[in-house]
């Protein structure tokens, strides 16, 4: 089942026939992805409006200790003392030399890095308690609201933000919000100045963390203003469970419905589902009955579905269902819902079982930066990380160790990416139930998610009483919120006490030692791999230095706690009973710079590097996770001054055979073996390392490894050549230089300028080096082993986007300017606020 969607919800602000709401679809990695779909029309669904909340802010750097250079705010005791009285949210506020920005946005990925080691894990940013002058950012947005939207209720919504957040609307003092992952809402229409313009003003103040890992710093998520009748559908209340049997579906359908208004109101919900095609293929109506003023009521009814179309990694089939509330025979409110239909079962023995069968997990565990962003990822990044993992072999994320933005759910659900949920917060106080509880109403109608993950590594609280009791509340809450998914935690010690013993499905965290031993001693339990792996490697380095803070990129180098990529899934892949596994990590993530500490600013745990960029080990899980012939041969031969030393040349293939030719001259054929690599000793020559690869006797696949020339030439690839001109979607490039017969040189590290012009910006770059310390946001950026990533964003007119890249008065090489165009489409806007 899925979760209620982004553009989805927008649309309930648009007037919709059953032939434009059409779901996306699976698309081939670094090609072009699915999006949502434009919606045709315009006019109310029904009086709800769910306008995007991002362009048009201002910004300002506060302080966190200094009152005088935070706005005045807090240099009296009595701040709080009388409403309407917070002047910088009022027309008296003079903020014109706040720095301009749209939303998502993270100012901590704009700061400089420090050495403190105390910040360590968090990147060596300059945030918490003693960076007061860079951990406060003030966000200020001026905004109209017409008169004909008084009587209606209004709500301001963020997805998420980091970290401690202070509203305050016209004066007055909103709201708070204190953790950096939930997301919150606040009903402001007491608080509107209707016909009027209004000041919207929020404090963000990332001086604390939730984590131990780069959170970024700011709004960081979509803002949202929803404009809904009195008389509404519940927030996150919808839910479609769908129950097989044999070829039919039956689909449990229930909402709520709420009365803000001053008299009851006699109203029924109506269901329409529709296919991926947009073809209503049922409907279904509830009984009627009166919602009493300042209550709400639940609302049922059930649909049947004859042979659906059903959902998984290879064909993730999506429905929908158009719930409407009516009373008098008028619309009153109104939302679609996304699901899918598709059967789960966990077994202690055979594993994990999808639409009746055994499949394997494999799967990644991901924080949520991405170089040059941060935390303030653009929806189709989102797309773009997604294809990397699933052009692995990979069908499965976790994500680690926070409940997910809605824009990661929904393109898992799209694009065919299963998913361990997991909430943040291991507690069943107020805070950790309010934020376990909004993550599953959120996301029970996600199809792609497979298992709720209650939290990870408390190794405190997990082997004492209070862990006990802790997990049961907070397992058994969320059974009464969604019965159709079992509920786990990833369990890195306490093996021996009550704790894991209460969980549906045991997550092990690494500690291959003990899974068998456990498994004897629970046969009935279904087991998971919640994290493995924890490899460590540079990519594009084949020899650790220590020196330089490089790993080397063989299959070689791992934690003290961890294990190789061969190790830890020959083991799973060796026991039917364990699920499969999700390895530590995806991508390279800010912060945890693993195994070295200053100038690394990065974990070096990625499959993929900061960027994407796959590192050798991506190409073992292509060849073993994949479905598809893999010959994939490394190092590159590029060893200037090594003539005649023996370098370690590694294949992973999954065909039957590979010989290796260096200058045409055979090395010798080797015999794959399930699990494994390939490995030969090579005496360093210039010219042509080639692999061939054999399948039931024929060459099917080649592989070359050239020695290459100094740089010439700068080559600039987007992902796609053409964009949606709305201001929010991107262009991802891939930079690097070729030498004089068009080879990329996979060693350079060549400093290159870029300039942006015509309807984009640029707004990230990196290189994927975990010890570069140039800025993710300037116009530049060196090459790290041959690659560098530029992110380009559209505005919101239609036309070009130039790209040139040159290396300007640089130090040599100067090579020649180039440049890449990309067109900006048209398309039809998501409602906003004006």
């Amino acid at each position: 089942m899925t979760s209620i969607t982004r553009r989805d919800l927008l649309v309930s602000g648009l007037a919709l026939s059953a032939s434009t709401l059409v779901a996306g679809s699976v698309q081939r990695a670094h090609a072009l992805l699915a999006r949502y779909p434009a919606p045709e029309g315009s006019g109310a669904l029904a009086p709800r409006e769910w306008l995007l909340f991002d362009f048009g802010w201002k910004f300002f750097q506060g302080h966190g200790s200094d009152p005088a250079r935070d706005l005045g705010f807090g240099k009296v005791q009595g701040d709080f003392a009388k409403s309407g009285e917070f002047w910088f949210s009022t027309q008296k506020f003079d903020d014109s030399k706040w720095r301009e920005l749209n939303l998502p946005h993270d100012w901590g990925v704009e700061l400089p890095f420090v050495r403190d080691e105390e910040q360590n894990s968090h990147g060596y940013k300059p945030l918490g308690r003693r960076y007061p002058e860079t951990s406060v950012g003030w966000y200020r947005r001026t905004f109209d609201i017409a008169k004909e939207d008084s009587g209606r209720r209004i709500v301001v919504e963020f997805d998420g933000a980091f970290r401690s957040a202070l509203v305050f609307l016209n004066g007055y003092f909103i709201g708070r919000n204190d953790n950096g992952y939930a997301p919150f809402r606040f009903d402001v229409s007491d608080f509107l100045r209707y016909g009027e313009k209004n000041y919207l003003v929020v404090r963000m103040d990332a001086s604390f963390g939730d984590g131990w890992f780069y959170e970024g710093a700011g709004i960081y998520r979509h803002v949202w203003l929803t404009k809904a009748d009195a008389l509404h559908l519940g927030h996150c209340d919808t839910f479609v469970r769908t129950s097989m049997k044999g070829n039919a579906t039956t689909a449990s359908l229930s909402t709520v419905v709420q009365n803000d208004g001053r008299q009851a109101d006699a109203c029924r919900v109506r269901w329409q589902i529709l296919d991926g095609a947009g073809k209503v293929v049922a409907t279904a109506d509830s009984a009627q009955q009166s919602v009493a003023p300042d209550s709400s009521s639940a609302f049922t009814a059930s649909a049947n579905l004859a042979n659906p179309a059903l959902w998984s990694p290879e064909a993730p089939n999506l429905y929908s269902a158009v719930v409407t509330v009516e009373s008098a025979g008028k619309a009153r409110d109104a939302e679609r819902v996304n699901f899918g239909v598709r059967d789960i079962k966990w077994d202690a023995d055979k594993g994990f079982f999808l639409n009746g069968k055994p499949v394997k997990i494999k799967g990644t565990c991901n924080h949520q930066d991405h170089a040059g962003v941060g935390a303030a990822l653009p929806d189709r990044l989102q797309d773009f990380r997604i294809a990397v993992l699933k052009d692995m072999g990979g069908n499965a994320v976790r994500t680690s160790h926070n409940m997910p933005t809605p824009e990661w759910v929904e393109a898992c659900d799209r694009l065919g990416m299963m998913m361990m949920c997991e909430t943040r917060l291991m507690s069943s106080n107020p805070e950790g139930m309010a934020q376990l509880e909004t993550m599953i109403k959120r996301y029970r109608n996600s199809p792609s998610i497979i298992l709720w993950s209650m939290g990870n590594e408390e190794w405190t609280m997990m082997p004492q009483p209070q862990g006990v009791r802790v997990i049961d509340d907070m397992i058994a809450r969320t059974h009464e919120l969604d019965p159709t998914r079992m509920c786990s935690a990833a369990v890195n010690d306490a093996f021996k006490t009550a704790f894991p013993e209460q969980l549906d499905v045991m997550g092990f965290n690494y500690n291959l030692k003990v899974h068998d031993d456990w498994h004897k001693a629970h046969p009935k339990t279904p087991s998971v791999g919640s994290e493995t792996a924890s490899t460590v490697s540079t990519r594009g380095v084949y020899s650790t230095d220590k020196l330089r803070n490089w790993v080397s990129a063989y299959d070689l180098n791992h934690t003290s706690w961890s294990q190789l990529a061969e190790e830890w899934w020959k083991f799973y892949a060796a026991r039917e009973w364990l699920s499969g596994g999700f390895a530590w990590t995806g991508f390279d993530y800010r912060g945890e710079p693993t195994p070295y500490g200053w100038p690394s600013i990065n974990s070096q745990f990625g499959i993929v590097d900061m960027c994407g960029f796959p590192k050798d080990n991506f190409y073992y899980y292509k060849a073993w996770w994949g479905s598809e012939p893999v010959l994939h041969l490394f190092p590159h031969w590029n060893w200037d001054q090594r003539d005649g030393e023996p370098i370690s040349v590694w294949v992973h293939s999954n065909l039957d055979s590979v010989e290796l030719f260096l200058n045409g001259k055979s090395q010798g054929s080797k015999k794959v073996e399930a699990l494994t690599h390939l490995e030969w000793k090579v005496k360093y020559e210039p010219g042509v390392l080639e692999a061939r690869g054999t399948k039931d006797g024929k060459v099917v696949l080649t592989a070359k490894r050239e020695t290459t020339g100094d740089p010439e030439t700068i080559r600039l690839t987007p992902d796609r050549t053409e964009v949606s001109a709305d201001g929010e979607d991107v262009c991802v490039l891939r930079v690097e230089v070729l030498d004089k017969q068009g080879r990329p040189v996979p060693t350079a590290d060549v400093p290159i300028l870029f300039k942006v012009t015509g309807e984009g910006t640029l707004i990230g770059v990196g290189n994927g080096d975990p010890n570069c310390q140039e800025s993710d946001k300037e116009s530049k950026r060196s090459l790290f082993n041959g690659l560098a990533q530029v992110i380009v964003q559209g505005t919101r007119t239609a036309g070009t986007i130039i790209v040139e890249a040159h290396t300007g008065d640089w130090p040599p090489p100067k090579l020649p300017p180039t440049e890449v165009t990309i067109t900006t489409k048209k398309v039809q806007l998501r409602p906003a606020v004006g």
